[in-house]
């Protein structure tokens, strides 16, 4: 763990979309960090597409019988697409 020094304009940004994702700033900057992460190693991914990547890959390193189920084809993921 370390400490990552940022704009105040990023901050203010973090901040204002952790509070409205219901995130910590912590875990906003993860998230975007993660996405922006994949972007750049996969650039003709879309956003819903890096976003499966990341449900998929946390769900495999879970493990648990609570993942979240690949949707039907072209549908969104949601929560609603629990594994029961």
């Amino acid at each position: 763990m370390g400490i990552v020094k940022i704009s105040e304009q990023m901050h203010e940004a973090l901040r204002n979309t952790s509070g409205a994702l219901s995130r910590s700033i912590n875990a906003q900057a993860e998230h975007w960090l993660r996405v922006g992460m994949l972007a750049e190693l996969n650039p003709s991914l879309s956003y819903g597409d890096i976003c499966r990547k990341l449900i998929e890959s946390d769900s495999a390193s879970a493990g648990e019988a609570g993942a979240i189920a690949p949707p039907a084809t072209g549908a969104p993921v949601t929560a609603f697409n629990k594994v029961a």
